[in-house]
Parts: C-alpha cells; structure tokens; sequence
C-alpha cells in the first residue's frame, strides 16, 4: 500500500490546528498540549505559551501557582513543567525508564558515569527517588535537599560539580528521581525550592504509559519518526520502539519516512495555511520543542539564532512559520523587545507583534514594552 504524501506545508498547518494556535477556545484546560506538560523554562513561559493559543490572551490564562489544579515538576527531559494536578501520577510512571539504556539516557552525563562505574541506573533512580521522599517533608530549597539526599544515598551515585566545586547528588539524577519521589518545585521560587506532593502513591514500580507521551507527541508534533520521539523523550530509538503504539499511519512527508496517528490522517491531508494570525511564543514553546527543526525552520541561519548553546529566544510564529525571534530585557517598569526578523515583515505583522507583546509585559508585571526591530537576517 503506497504511504500517503504529506506535504510541509500540510504538516505545519495541522500542528497549528492541534496546538490551537488559532485561539480556538478560552478554556486553557482543554489544550491538548497538557498530554505532554507544559514547558514552564524560563518560569513564566508556561503562561506564554497558554496565553499564545486561548482567547482573551494571558488574561484569560489560569492561575498556574493553584496546587488544587496544577503542579509544576520536573519532567520531560528533567525540564521544568507544569501539569494539570490530576495527570502527576500517570506522568511519573509513563517517565519510569523501560531499562538500564532508556535511563542511561534520561540521565545524560549522570547516566553515562553510572554505566561506566558498572551501577544499575534503573536502582540509582529509585534509591534517589526514596530518599527525596524521605527527605522532603516540608519546603526546602534544592541546595538543602541536595546536601540531604547526597547523605543518605551511596557514594557511587554522588558525581564532582565543577559549578560547586563540591561532590553531591548529579543534578539529572536528582530532576529524574524527583518526580518518581512526588516533590514538586514551588512555582516562582528562588531559589529553587522543592515541597512533596501530597498523598503520593510512592515510587513507580515500573513503566507504564509510556505509549501515551508517544501518541501526545505524534498528535502535537506529527508526523514524526521514533528518533524525532526519542530525541524529545531523551531516550533511545529503541526505548521508544518498545512502547511505539498501535494504530499508526507510515506517511511519506517531504520525502521521509514518518508516522500520523490514524485518527489525524484526513484532517492532516486536508489541512490548509490560513492568513493573519500572528503570535509570540516563548522561548520553550511547544512549537519549538518539536525536534525536526529542519522542518519548521528551514533556514540553518535562522535555526542558529533560534536555537544557540546558551539563552534561546523566543519566536515570532505567523501562519505556519517562524518569521523572527524575540529578545527582552527590564528596563524601569518596561520592557524593551528586540525583534530579529528572518524575512521582510508587513505592517500588519508589526502591528500584531505589538499588540502581542503586551502580554509578554504583563507576564513580569511591567506596564510598558517597546518594540524595536533588527534588519532582516
């Protein structure tokens, strides 16, 4: 059976659609995007990127610091993001490593020096994860439950901190285990302040659900290849096969081997750009998270402003396509934006910028922005 050809410009249109940046609703708590949490690095930019897809902007936003209906944990790649409440548990499990190799990779460096000291990273993670249970009672910032942590584990899971000049608890191993743990950061703390979840139901015991974050990611940022998921999950290929879920469609799109869910497939065949719709997303937007970035940003260029080593911008999106990137910095009680533009934009594009970047301002509680643009990359 021929694989269904999929062109870029159907693909970007559907994700649009799915991620609801056209504003469909004004119920921030029926976007699909809380299927894989949303990214909340640098704090604040959970709110932007709900703020970007619901009617009424970021005053229509939820209040993301409510305990009762939110959280924000560690997840996805140990990033930063908030949950709806109700979703925490499910995501610690769907987020139990399947083997040694898939936490080899949840774990980056850490992972890679418990492999090469001979230890399990599958047990490294749970006796971590039982002691940030132990040890996090009560508020207590990350430097406290670090040094806490680092005394009740084994010596071969405590790694050297170049920052610290100081041997403690790896930093991905303690965002790894944490969640399994049920503590939870304190939204906007600083520093970074850990409390427990309450009435957790304890550490995983395995893996399971993993398959959804699969069909979450497929939905969001489809069609899409095991590597495009592994690479998002930090995990392996295989890790993923593994758990590759049924009821898939193989679609050729721009000339590669992909996968839709199937319940998508006409919807993404039939998907069409549409005109005048302009938004700022934050710097970890779901739209930028997406990991074939050859895709939605063609230009290597333009992926090179976007996405440095250090301090990624934000992104100018309209109709399908990243147009610019966003920088801010405090001045006084306003902010000034620095708009880099990867082509020639129109009036009415400056104009929508402007009128978006009032809730970039509103976000930190500042009353002013001021726009100004760069030539044209």
């Amino acid at each position: 059976m021929r694989r269904p050809e999929v062109t870029r410009e159907q693909a970007l249109a559907h994700r649009a659609t799915v991620q609801a940046l056209h504003r469909p609703t004004a119920d921030a708590t029926e976007l699909a995007l809380w299927d894989v949490g949303v990214q909340d690095s640098p704090a604040g930019s959970a709110a932007l990127a709900l703020a970007a897809r619901v009617q009424g902007g970021l005053a229509a936003t939820p209040d993301l610091t409510d305990a009762r209906r939110f959280t924000t944990i560690w997840a996805i790649r140990g990033a930063p993001a908030v949950l709806r409440s109700g979703d925490v548990g499910s995501f610690a499990a769907a987020l139990w490593p399947i083997d040694a190799a898939d936490a080899v990779g949840r774990l980056a460096g850490n992972g890679q020096a418990l492999r090469t000291g001979g230890h399990d990273p599958v047990e490294a993670i749970r006796v971590t994860a039982e002691a940030l249970r132990a040890v996090v009672t009560e508020a207590m910032t990350k430097g406290e439950a670090s040094t806490e942590v680092s005394a009740r584990i084994p010596e071969e899971y405590i790694t050297w901190c170049r920052p610290c000049q100081a041997h403690h608890l790896g930093d991905q191993l303690m965002r790894v285990a944490a969640l399994a743990a049920g503590v939870r950061l304190v939204p906007g703390a600083s520093p970074t302040t850990l409390e427990p979840i309450a009435r957790w139901a304890g550490v995983p015991r395995g893996q399971d659900g993993t398959d959804g974050l699969v069909r979450a990611y497929l939905h969001l940022c489809g069609p899409a290849t095991p590597g495009d998921v592994a690479t998002f999950l930090q995990t392996s290929v295989r890790a993923v096969k593994a758990v590759w879920p049924d009821h898939l469609v193989e679609v050729s799109l721009a000339g590669r081997r992909a996968w839709s869910l199937e319940e998508d497939v006409d919807d993404l065949l039939a998907s069409e750009p549409t005109n005048g719709t302009v938004r700022l997303l934050p710097r970890s937007d779901p739209w930028l998270l997406a990991r074939d970035r050859e895709l939605t940003v063609p230009g290597a260029a333009h992926r090179k402003v976007l996405w440095p080593a250090l301090a990624w911008p934000g992104a100018v999106w309209a109709d399908g396509e990243v147009v610019a990137a966003w920088r801010t910095r405090a001045k006084g009680t306003s902010v000034a934006m620095t708009v880099e533009p990867f082509t020639k934009l129109s009036v009415a594009q400056k104009r929508a910028i402007e009128d978006e970047s009032a809730d970039v301002a509103a976000s930190r509680q500042l009353d002013e922005v001021r726009v100004s643009y760069l030539d044209a990359a």
